[in-house]
Formats: structure tokens, C-alpha cells, sequence
């Protein structure tokens, strides 16, 4: 594909790349540092600490995310304008910042992409529907596709292989990573892991305090069930490899789940509840296994060992590595400019 000149719009919530959690920041990072790669002209808007091979533009000098003095809609209507306003520079902008930037849209000549990483309430349906005739979604997942709205592909997350270091030999833990909040299921984990007599592994950023303190603190021991805090990338690899299995058991629609491709892509097996995304990502019975419930998910585990680790490698390289979602936004770009 000819080099084209690209503004990539991150959200201002993290740093891009998070310093821990940031899964939105985490894709618009990779979408940039991919296309960088290969030759095209990337402008990454984000917080100025974030980082990028191409060029970086920012207005908010910290993420309001790790800063609760600053005020989140200020910080997010200054970054969002500024995006637009510099919108005639480029060939095309792609918006990683969910329906706001939509509502400059019409104002700008320059097309816009935007990458749909989920709804966050059906209350926001409406704003992507005035806008679905003049804009390009793009989802992540087919499941989670809304039937009101066109789309002009499904492009999966992808990840950096580098930064994910296989391991064919784990250690004996279950391992849940992910947001402490009731629909990821931290609580469920802990009844999966006691009913099964195995070690569990928490790691995540605690969203819902009042969830943590009664549904995921109390069985905390240190010893069968411990919680090691919201870690950054290098602790991540670690943990995610390390494990005999990571454990899903969702209680939602989830677009995507970064953690179940990074968990693959060190070789661990994931055990999910069959909910949302996961049947496209996971292969039962080759690269994990989709469950119904705590006690299907208990007895599973026996099964785990008989997964092969390189596998799980191997499936998340030709499906989620960074490369494979870049060709995916080349594509689109294509269609988008008529090349």
C-alpha cells in the first residue's frame, strides 16, 4: 500500500502505551507503532508523557485516568477538538475515542475511521446511528456487531508478539487478569479456583471498590488466593506465561478480551465462559475451553494439560498479533481513500 499520512486519535483516560491498564490506549499504541512500521506518516494525539515512533501531538499534559485533580471532560473536549481541528493535514484519521469525535465529523472533509471498541451503554447507540451514513466502523469482534450500524470490516486487536514470551513450561496457577468488576468475574474466578483446590492469581485494577472489598477481599489468603496489584507489562508477560491456565468467566458480552490473546500468545490455555467474543477467539478443546458456569469451569481444568502450549502460540500469531490487524487496517484505509 502506497504511504499515506494517518492521524491516530488514543483516548487521554492512560498513557499510550498504558503504564498498567489502558486496554483502548494499548490498541491505538499498536495501530501507531504498526503503521509507523511500515513507512506511512503517523501523528498518534495523546497525553504528552505517551510515546511513538511517528510523531506525537498532544494538549492534555498528563491522563486524567492517574490524575483524579484534573477534570475529565475538559481534559477529553481540549484533546478531541484539537484532533479535529488539525484534521485537513491528513490523508485519514482514525478515532480510537469512541462516539465523541462523531459529532465533528460532518464538519471535516478529511474521512474518519472509527474503531468501535465496544458500547459502553445502549444509550449511546444513537449518536453512532445519526452518523452511520458519513462514517466507517470498524468492530472487533463479529459478536459485537450492532444490527442498526454498517461496518466496513471486523479488524481483531492485535498484540506485539515481542512483548509476550512463550512458555512451555508454566507453574501450577490459575491466573485472573483483568479489572476488578463484577462483569469480568473476579468473584467467580475465586469459586472456580477453590472448587477446583487450585492456586489463584489476581491481578488487575480495582474498578468497583465496594465489589473488591465484598465479593474478592475476603477470600485473599496470600496463599491459595492472592492479589498482586494492577501490573504493568513486564510483571504481565510473566504472569500470563507462568500460568497453567488463565481464568475468563465473563458475565457479559465482551467485544474482545485483550487478555485471553495475550494469555495464548505466551502458550496459556484459557478456560471462558462461552459468552460474547470468546468463540472467536478461543478454539475449544486446541487453544482452551468455553465453559457454561463456575462448576464446568471446575471441572475443566483437569482437561488443560492436555493443551498444547505451542498451539496456543501458533493460533494467536495468525490471528491477534499486530501485524495481522495492521494488513486488516490497510485494508480498510483502501477501501476508505478508493485506492
Amino acid at each position: 500500500m502506497q504511504n499515506i499520512k494517518i492521524a491516530i486519535l488514543s483516548p487521554a483516560c492512560w498513557r499510550t502505551p498504558p503504564r498498567k491498564y489502558g486496554p483502548w490506549e494499548q490498541v491505538a499504541s499498536n495501530i501507531a507503532e504498526g503503521l509507523a512500521l511500515r513507512g506511512h506518516d503517523v501523528t498518534l494525539f495523546a497525553t504528552s508523557d505517551s510515546f511513538t515512533k511517528g510523531k506525537l501531538e498532544a494538549v492534555c499534559d498528563k491522563p486524567y485516568g492517574e490524575h483524579p485533580e484534573m477534570d475529565a471532560k475538559v481534559c477529553e473536549c481540549l484533546h478531541i477538538s484539537h484532533f479535529m481541528e488539525m484534521a485537513g493535514e491528513f490523508d485519514i484519521l482514525h478515532n480510537n475515542y469512541d462516539f465523541l469525535p462523531l459529532t465533528y465529523s460532518r464538519l471535516i472533509k478529511t474521512p474518519m475511521v472509527t474503531t468501535i471498541h465496544g458500547f459502553s451503554s445502549p444509550k449511546i447507540i444513537p449518536v453512532f446511528k445519526k452518523y452511520n451514513n458519513t462514517s466507517y466502523y470498524v468492530s472487533i469482534s463479529n459478536a459485537d456487531r450492532n444490527n442498526k450500524l454498517d461496518y466496513i470490516a471486523t479488524v481483531y486487536n492485535g498484540i506485539a508478539p515481542r512483548e509476550f514470551h512463550f512458555q512451555e513450561n508454566p507453574d501450577d496457577y490459575l491466573l485472573f487478569f483483568g479489572r476488578i468488576h463484577p462483569e469480568k468475574g473476579t468473584s467467580e474466578a475465586i469459586q472456580i479456583a477453590r472448587k477446583a483446590g487450585r492456586k489463584l492469581i489476581i491481578s488487575g485494577l480495582i474498578q468497583d471498590k465496594e465489589y473488591f472489598n465484598s465479593k474478592v477481599k475476603p477470600f485473599v489468603d496470600d496463599k491459595q488466593i492472592v492479589y498482586v496489584g494492577n501490573s504493568g507489562p513486564a510483571k504481565r508477560d510473566v504472569l500470563l506465561g507462568k500460568a497453567f491456565a488463565l481464568l475468563h468467566p465473563i458475565s457479559f458480552e465482551e467485544p474482545f478480551g485483550l487478555s485471553v490473546a495475550e494469555a495464548m500468545m505466551c502458550g496459556t490455555p484459557v478456560v471462558a465462559f462461552n459468552r460474547g467474543s470468546m468463540p472467536e477467539l478461543i478454539i475449544d478443546g486446541e487453544t482452551g475451553f468455553l465453559v457454561q458456569n463456575i462448576d464446568e469451569a471446575a471441572a475443566t481444568l483437569s482437561k488443560v494439560k492436555d493443551i498444547s502450549r505451542a498451539d496456543c502460540r501458533q493460533h494467536a500469531l495468525e490471528n491477534f498479533s499486530t501485524n495481522k490487524m495492521i494488513d486488516g487496517y490497510e485494508e480498510v484505509y483502501r477501501k476508505v481513500l478508493g485506492f
